[in-house]
């Protein structure tokens, strides 16, 4: 038996709940998403992956400035759904919406909950050098991220992980998760766990000032962070008055040198940055107005200077 279902979601990391949606055969009656973007030089509005993949699949779609809207709400009362699925939706759902389907609201969450709550929990679990995180399904209440858990999957997060990699490992182990928590719901075997609020972290929106690299803090502090911030906003720091980003940033050997920023080492592949109790070693970097490369090829048309200081 297949369930009447409402989607919602927005980027890529939401495509695959929708997938799970389609390949169960569930009545998906209308895909909300988040209003089309401007991007690249021309600034041509671009479609969420979540809609693209929606009119693809022939799904309705709707694209309201906020779902809380008389408009909105209505159009979700019409339809009568038996459950709402939520995947990286991007907006908060009012108790009106949380009580119009029979079965409740779901949300798939991309951390270990009560942990890392909010919107970039991907992101905060690898800046924090945690050494697991996972997916966790739960029905949806009013607050941010703090309704009763259905289910857990956990996954390691390696030590070259970066938010990039881990985004789409747990993308995948999301599609397991929500499938098992569709066909628990279905049979009314799903269960509710309680979240442990003292427990509880907060992930907040990513801005591009967090990717600043401060050397003056723990070299492995500086190496999760920078691990943390790849691809988006990416770790940069400031060298002889160009901001660089920095890619592939590992960790070195342990240094006592208390200048902090200087390049200790150009080697033929990497550069070594000293830190706190230890130095940094950047594989890749991207100079203002040219692409992201590795510290190999840029050195073939280029000079780093040992002594150099980033600041």
């Amino acid at each position: 038996m297949s369930m009447k279902i409402i989607f919602m979601g927005t980027p890529e990391f939401a495509v695959h709940s929708l997938e799970v949606l389609k390949e169960r055969g569930d009545e998906v009656m209308l895909v909300i998403s988040q209003k089309d973007k401007p991007k690249g030089r021309g600034k041509k509005l671009q479609p969420t992956p979540v809609k693209e993949k929606a009119l693809e699949y022939g799904y309705r779609v709707h694209q309201p400035d906020r779902v809380r809207e008389s408009e909105s709400v209505e159009l979700i009362r019409s339809l009568s759904p038996d459950l709402i699925v939520v995947t990286a939706f991007g907006q908060i759902l009012t108790k009106e919406i949380l009580d119009i389907p029979r079965l409740g609201c779901i949300n798939v969450h991309a951390s270990l909950l009560p942990k890392y709550r909010g919107a970039a929990p991907i992101n905060f679990a690898v800046i924090n050098g945690e050494e697991k995180t996972g997916i966790t399904t739960m029905y949806m209440a009013e607050g941010l991220d703090t309704g009763d858990m259905i289910l857990a999957n956990e996954i390691e997060i390696e030590a070259h992980d970066t938010a990039g990699s881990l985004h789409d490992k747990l993308a995948q182990l999301s599609r397991k998760t929500l499938a098992k928590t569709l066909e628990l719901i279905e049979k009314g075997e799903a269960p509710r766990t309680v979240q442990d609020d003292s427990q509880s972290s907060y992930a907040p929106m990513m801005d591009k000032e967090l990717g600043h690299l401060d050397f003056s803090r723990d070299a492995r502090s500086v190496v999760n962070l920078a691990r943390g911030v790849d691809p988006w906003p990416s770790a940069y720091a400031v060298l002889g008055g160009e901001t660089v980003k920095l890619f592939d940033v590992r960790l070195g050997r342990p240094s006592e040198n208390t200048s902090y920023g200087e390049i200790t080492d150009v080697k033929s592949d990497c550069i070594e940055i000293n830190a706190k109790g230890g130095t940094v070693l950047v594989y890749e970097v991207q100079f203002p107005n040219k692409k992201r490369m590795p510290v190999k090829e840029y050195l073939k048309g280029n000079e780093i200077k040992t002594g150099d200081l980033f600041a």
